[in-house]
């Protein structure tokens, strides 16, 4: 990761201030001042002997590694070595010493003898931040912070809200500030060649010190050490050098190459000044101060990340024991001790611990503070983290903040401070989206909610625009954002946000808005707006409205008119119409008087990147576009056309009469004509010399000896010219940068890249209708020099109203301000300057320029974030009441309506809107003519099909065969064979998609349903509301048979005990699983007799049960006497003595008093645990597994008792289906007024049958189709009441006879087999209705109709029978699923709990094995150590048995 400043320095800066050369002179004049002071007045000496400071001064440079010494190879040599010749005398400075500022600070650089006053431009104020640079923010008191802005430091009271400025004595930009720990020193470090570091005084901001030749180009960060006594510094690129300063004595104590790629930040360990740390693009490094033989040395140490991803290290800490802890860019935090990361640590669930990299990582109160980019402030245990370590193989440990604050949406926490407020917990946070917060780190019940102090723009600003009529200016940026500055009073306005970033903006002209209070600004998804500004104030003020601002922003129009982003704007002259340019190569015209009504566009050869038209001097209104590939065009005013723009098909205009310059370059022609002129210079002034020394010759020698010798030194000086420079055409073109009208068809223009430093003035050729703008090359007539900007261009010009001041912003972020005679538009003038740096010279290129309305003020904005306000006329100085006047509100603003904003980056542009409608407008017409045509073929078809009736109805010896209607049998054999080729073809195409259909629908099936052994059946009563549910049940895994085999061996658990015993009666004998196993046989024989019966079989079937229950019942009150008989016989038989004793009662008490006392206590110091006792992870596996087990085979039972219920009640269903087409017979021949109402026949519900879900054939498919399309159709009809879904009724139709459960065709064949005979007597009765009836007749009617009725109240009372005994069925087995249900609940908790001890045995069975491996490693040193030990003694004695002989 680079930052901003990290920029390819190898280009050099010749537009350098001159200062440097003074300052150093006037260093060493006010040194020796100040050595002669101290030495005449008698005091200690100035200068002291330090010979152990140079020795180690010469140790550490002498002994840099070969990085330095190469990094030393390719950049050029300092100026001024650190080393010093031994001999001389070391020079100490003194403690009062000062240097003067004026000397120090850079000036801007004027052109000689031009009057030009140095103050032309002072600093009024600064209203951006750059705040994406690193620490840019920093607490010098307890009401001020600093900051960094271009080539300024900010001191900005953040209560006040007053800022005062230091300026960069360099005049290149500042690199990093840091405050000193005591507050009373700030150290600026600065940007150029070989940069110096300057020490300020605070609050005097006196130069206390300067060190010097620390880096070659610029400074990425400097830090103190905790006591403040020694300097810590990093360089950028390409040296990287990392130097500790002692920073009093302005001397280098080590110096050292810190790494090969970026550097971020360094930094001392508060606990240890001899430890640093560094860190940066994909590394960190530990340094430490090392003496060693040679002297003192810096010796470094870089982080291994081993199997953790390299990653940019933004934020870190030093702990108190010597270790790191940093951030990442993924949001852990990595604890580094050495060189090796010992732990990563991360939040419960393997979440990160910031959502985001960690860009600050603070130490305060025994805690660790974090802040990262996703905008959040976590607090963290600091002994949790110091403490931490590794538990497993992935290197992770999870941990849990004790704190958190959110600060707020869209917020990149890039750095944070501590403020000095005693007694509460104040920090200052730098956003790196453009903000400056103040934090409440204290969470208390009173705890702050954060405060955002200041807003800024973030990242570069794009464009800037100042009102016509009083100091107000707009700005906006890539941030979404258009923000509104008073720059009189010194005050933020207030700002509008968009989904999209701004890239320009202008004020709409006071001949268009009166009142100065409109604003037109193009932003990057091609949509342009208008904005209006007013005064709030002014508004009707309504209930509950919030805080009134001074200002506000509302939208006007807004429209599309580009695909690409906008990048300019203009009005003409007249104000009535206005033209945008885009980089997609498009130049937009709309009428303003008529609401922007859209006027037509023109294509470029190039992207637009500016737009300038006509000033009143020039007799005809046009525009100039510039584009950025080289090209300039001319276009005239465009014709407005008069009527409706409904009927236009394109707004692209044709005919218009453009002129184009295509650039082509002259810069190596002009240098090679320079060349020549020198060269010519050089030889007149050679030939002038000769003349001269040859008339001194001939009055000395004569005319002969003189021209002897002449000869003879033209022959020895005789050299050979070097070749002219070659002519040069860059093959890319130089891109245009600005320009503007210098005469009618002239213009000026700026160019980069190879063309930069000339002014080049155009003119462009005459019009040609067919000339090709692409094969077209045109060379300026005349140019101007530019000096010092041959690699910093001019990116903005404008001028004064008075055109005396030529108002130029570089591409280094200077500001050059030419002075020119009075309406020079020639630039005949252009010669003096007055130039200085103000934004940041690296990446602070000037983006916008502008004057105020009344040449008071000079704006400028860069894309460093800054925005700066100078005073032009500093000798005016401004009245202090002097503000800028917001518009007033126009009557009934508050009342209008805000026309519909363009959200959507992809809506179309009102080119493409308009080709989209004459698209659908065409098609829409062909879509007519093809109704038409099948209109016109269905009245034939129907005439054809009338002519066919005819025909049948036509004698059959006078009807037309089917083929005589044919006109050509071929033309039937054709279409018939091309429907064919066509179905064929479609099933082709389709094949790969009906495949991956296949696919994808077993996939789905493997996925979802494969494993689901029942899938959720809900059953319903049929008279009340209840139900009763079956478990979702998924097949059983590998797991479970693995541990299915060894369910026989194991003893019961609590569950299983619990389950048979009740919970409560210990002589409850009745098992859960046994009775649910009859409950389901009960259940699926009852659904076996349910089946459809006759009438008579019925009749028949009741009096053979009742004979069968009074048997039953007197067969059972005889066993019942005889059992009671036996029962007491065997219980008098039975019945013991009085002295009996029972054996087991003996011997229990026999071994209790054995072994009376024998406790075998687990306190004891001898007891181990049984093996059978002993529980590890493999058991509790094993005792998990057979929970599952268990739990499956009770779901699964009570999932079949619940489908024997559903097909018991299918099977009733069926049977009343039948009985009530019985009753329906009877009803038939039965008076109206003896019938009883017909019973409902009880509905099936789908989520009974779930299984259809997945049945489906051709017909169901087509109501698929047809819903999807009529619900599409709703969607596209808009202000229509949605009509409802005809889907085809319920999920089962009773009706319906087609593989349904209720009413099949066997269930009513079988019911009209059934009903025959009687309606068969039925038929007999009515074929004699016409006869008048006999009295036997009579009876036998009449015992008819008693029958019926007989039947009737029957089937009536079994339809009640069977729905009562289906429901009393239901309600039993739901009261037993409501008890497995309350065991299943305890059997998840029994899971729970055995899961979490399989866990916690499995991490002690890992920390067991740790330590085992341990004891075994010391206990086999102990054994080495032994066996040494051994021989050692015996070696010994051998030698004493040796000295004793």
């Amino acid at each position: 990761m680079k930052e901003p400043d990290d920029q390819d320095p190898e280009r050099e800066r010749p537009n350098r201030s001159k200062s440097e050369d003074r300052s150093s002179r006037s260093h060493a004049k006010v040194l020796e001042d100040a050595i002669d002071q101290t030495l005449t007045e008698g005091d200690e000496s100035y200068f002291e002997d330090d010979d152990s400071d140079m020795e180690d001064k010469e140790g550490s440079t002498s002994s840099n590694e070969e990085d330095y010494l190469e990094s030393g190879k390719t950049s050029q040599e300092p100026p001024a070595p650190v080393e010093e010749e031994e001999e001389e005398i070391e020079k100490k400075i003194s403690e009062s010493f000062f240097y003067d500022y004026t000397d120090l600070v850079a000036a801007p650089l004027v052109t000689p003898d031009s009057g030009i006053p140095l103050d032309l431009l002072t600093l009024q104020h600064s209203f951006g931040y750059d705040c994406r640079k690193r620490a840019n923010l920093q607490l010098i008191d307890s009401n001020s912070m600093i900051y960094i802005a271009g080539n300024h430091l900010i001191f900005l009271n953040f209560k006040t809200k007053e800022q005062s400025y230091l300026r960069s004595c360099s005049g290149e930009g500042i690199g990093a500030i840091a405050v000193h720990p005591h507050k009373t020193y700030f150290t600026v470090a600065e940007k150029g060649h070989f940069p110096n570091i300057i020490i300020y005084e605070y609050p005097s901001l006196r130069p206390y010190r300067i060190l010097r030749n620390g880096t070659e180009n610029a400074y990425a960060y400097i830090d103190f050490n905790d006591t403040g006594t020694l300097l810590a510094s990093v360089g950028c690129y390409p040296d990287y050098t990392l130097t500790i300063w002692n920073w009093k004595d302005e001397k280098p104590v080590l110096r050292k190459k810190a790494f090969s790629q970026d550097v971020f930040k360094v930094t001392f360990n508060p606990e240890d000044d001899e430890q640093l740390t560094t860190s940066g693009s994909g590394h960190i490094k530990f340094w430490e101060m090392a003496l060693t033989f040679t002297g003192l040395k810096l010796q470094g140490l870089l982080g291994r990340f081993g199997k953790t991803s390299t990653t940019d290290i933004e934020g870190y800490i030093e702990l108190p024991d010597g270790k790191v802890l940093s951030g990442s860019e993924w949001g852990n935090m990595l604890l580094w001790e050495g060189s090796l990361i010992k732990v990563e640590l991360c939040r419960t669930g393997m979440k990160y611990c910031h959502n985001g990299p960690i860009n600050q990582i603070m130490l305060d109160e025994g805690e660790v503070i974090t802040a990262g980019s996703d905008g959040c402030v976590r607090i963290w245990d600091f002994e949790t983290i110091d403490t931490a370590d590794v538990i497993d193989d992935s290197g992770l440990l999870e941990i849990e903040p004790i704190n958190e604050l959110v600060v707020d949406k869209n917020v990149k926490i890039f750095s944070m401070i501590k403020m000095d407020e005693v007694g509460s917990n104040f920090w200052l946070a730098q956003d790196a989206n453009g903000a400056i917060w103040k934090l409440d780190l204290s969470f208390s019940n009173i705890t702050q909610d954060p405060e955002c102090l200041f807003s800024f723009h973030s990242g570069p600003i794009e464009a800037l625009a100042v009102s016509p009529v009083t100091y107000l200016m707009a700005t906006t940026a890539l941030d979404c954002t258009v923000r509104i500055y008073d720059f009189s009073s010194k005050n933020f306005l207030t700002q509008m946000k968009f989904k999209q970033g701004g890239t320009v903006l202008i004020w709409v002209p006071q001949m268009i808005s009166y009142s100065g209070a409109q604003i037109c600004v193009g932003f990057e998804d091609g949509v342009v707006r208008i904005l209006e500004l007013y005064d709030p104030k002014g508004v009707m003020v309504f209930a509950g409205r919030k805080k009134i601002l001074d200002a506000d922003l509302c939208l006007r129009h807004v429209f599309k008119p580009h695909t690409a982003e906008v990048t300019a704007l203009a009005y003409d002259r007249d104000g009535e119409i206005l033209a945008t340019g885009s980089k997609d190569q498009t130049v937009f015209f709309f009428e303003v008087e008529k609401n922007y009504k859209p006027i037509g566009y023109i294509n470029t050869p190039g992207p637009v990147c500016q737009l300038i038209w006509s000033t009143k001097f020039h007799s005809k209104s046009t525009l100039l576009i510039f584009c950025e590939n080289g090209y300039v065009l001319e276009t005239p005013y465009p014709a407005v056309e008069e009527g409706p723009d409904h009927d236009v098909v394109s707004y692209e205009i044709h005919e218009l009469c453009m002129k184009c310059f295509h650039f082509s370059s002259i810069k190596s022609k002009i240098l090679r004509s320079m060349e020549i002129e020198r060269r010519q210079k050089l030889k007149e002034e050679k030939e002038m010399i000769k003349q001269e020394r040859k008339r001194m010759l001939i009055e000395d020698l004569g005319e002969e000896k003189a021209n002897e010798l002449l000869a003879q030194e033209e022959e020895e000086i005789e050299e050979e010219e070097e070749p002219l420079p070659a002519i040069f055409i860059p093959p890319i073109p130089s891109p245009i940068l600005c320009g503007f009208y210098s005469e009618p068809g002239k213009f000026w223009v700026s160019l980069g890249g190879y063309d930069s430093g000339f002014l080049y003035h155009c003119e462009f050729p005459p019009y040609d209708k067919n000339s090709d703008f692409k094969t077209q090359k045109d060379e300026p007539f005349d140019f101007c020099i530019l000096e010092n900007t041959e690699d910093n261009p001019i990116h903005t010009i404008t001028f004064s109203i008075n055109q005396t001041m030529m108002f130029c912003g570089m591409r280094n972020g200077a500001i050059r301000v030419y002075i020119l005679d009075y309406k020079d538009i020639l630039l005949k003038t252009l010669k003096n300057y007055w130039h200085f740096s103000m934004h940041d010279n690296n990446y602070g290129c000037v983006k916008g320029i502008s004057t105020s309305f009344d040449d008071r003020f000079l704006v400028t904005v860069g894309a460093d974030s800054n925005i700066f306000v100078f005073n032009l006329f500093s000798e005016l100085e401004l009245q202090e009441t002097i503000k800028a006047k917001v518009p007033s509100p126009r009557l009934g603003i508050e009342t209008e309506t805000i026309p519909e904003d363009i959200e959507d980056p992809k809506a179309y542009s009102i080119e493409n809107a308009r080709r989209k409608r004459e698209y659908d407008k065409l098609m829409k017409e062909v879509q007519e003519i093809k109704t038409k045509k099948k209109e016109n073929i269905k009245v034939l078809r129907n005439q054809f099909l009338h002519f066919l009736v005819m025909n049948k109805e036509l004698p059959t010896h006078m009807q037309f065969k089917r083929t005589d209607f044919d006109i050509d049998s071929k033309i039937r054999a054709d279409i018939n064979k091309n429907t064919a080729h066509k179905i064929q073809q479609v099933e082709k195409e389709l094949a790969w998609d009906k495949e991956k259909h296949d696919l994808g629908l077993k996939k789905l099936q493997r996925r979802f349903r494969d494993p689901l052994e029942n899938d959720t059946v809900i059953v319903h009563a049929i008279k009340s509301d209840h139900t009763i549910t079956s478990y979702r049940l998924v097949k059983p895994s590998k797991y479970f048979k693995l541990k299915r085999s060894s369910l026989a061996e194991r003893r019961q658990s609590k569950f299983e005990r619990f389950e048979k015993e009740g919970p409560g009666k210990k002589d409850s004998q009745k098992d859960t699983a046994g009775s649910i196993s009859i409950q389901e046989e009960s259940i699926i024989d009852k659904g076996k007799k349910f089946r459809p019966k006759t009438l008579s079989e019925i009749m028949i079937e009741n009096q053979i049960e009742k004979i069968r229950k009074l048997i039953h019942k007197a067969e059972k009150a005889q066993l019942k006497i005889l059992q009671r008989k036996k029962e007491w016989e065997e219980l008098y038989k039975s019945k013991p003595d009085d002295d009996y004793e029972d054996p087991k009662d003996v011997q229990a008490i026999k071994e209790a008093q054995t072994y009376m006392g024998d406790f075998n206590l687990k306190t004891a110091a001898d007891y181990k645990i049984p093996e059978h006792m002993r529980i590890n992870a493999a058991k509790k596996e094993e005792e998990l597994g057979q929970l599952d087990s268990l739990v499956y085979r009770k779901k699964r039972h009570m999932n079949k008792c619940i489908i024997s219920l559903r097909d018991l009640k299918l099977a009733v269903v069926e049977e009343i289906q039948c009985l009530i087409q019985e009753l329906k017979t009877i009803h038939s021949t039965l008076h109206l007024s003896k019938h009883l109402p017909i019973p409902q026949v009880p509905q099936i519900y789908p989520d009974e049958i779930p299984e259809k879900r997945f049945q489906y054939d051709e017909e169901t498919l087509v109501k698929f189709k047809q819903k999807q399309m009529k619900s599409e159709g709703e969607k596209l009809e808009q202000g229509r009441q949605s009509s409802s879904l005809s889907t085809g009724g319920g999920f089962l139709k009773l009706s319906s006879g087609k593989d349904g459960y209720p009413t099949t065709r066997d269930s009513l064949s079988r019911s009209s087999k059934a009903s025959y005979g009687l309606g068969l007597d039925i038929l007999k009765t009515m074929e004699f209705e016409k006869t008048e009836p006999t009295e036997v007749e009579l009876e036998i009617t009449k015992r008819d109709e008693v029958k019926h009725l007989y039947m009737q109240q029957y089937l009536s009372d079994r339809i009640q029978e069977l729905i009562t005994t289906f429901d009393a069925e239901l309600h039993l087995l739901r009261h037993q699923k409501l008890k497995l249900d309350t065991q299943m609940k305890l059997s998840d908790l029994h899971h729970v709990t055995l899961f979490q001890e399989m866990l916690l045995l499995k991490n002690f069975e890992k920390q067991e094995n740790i330590l085992q491996e341990r004891v075994n490693f010391l206990d086999k040193e102990e054994q080495d150590m032994q066996k040494e030990a051994t021989l050692i003694f015996f070696t010994a004695g051998e030698r004493n048995f040796q000295n004793g002989k």
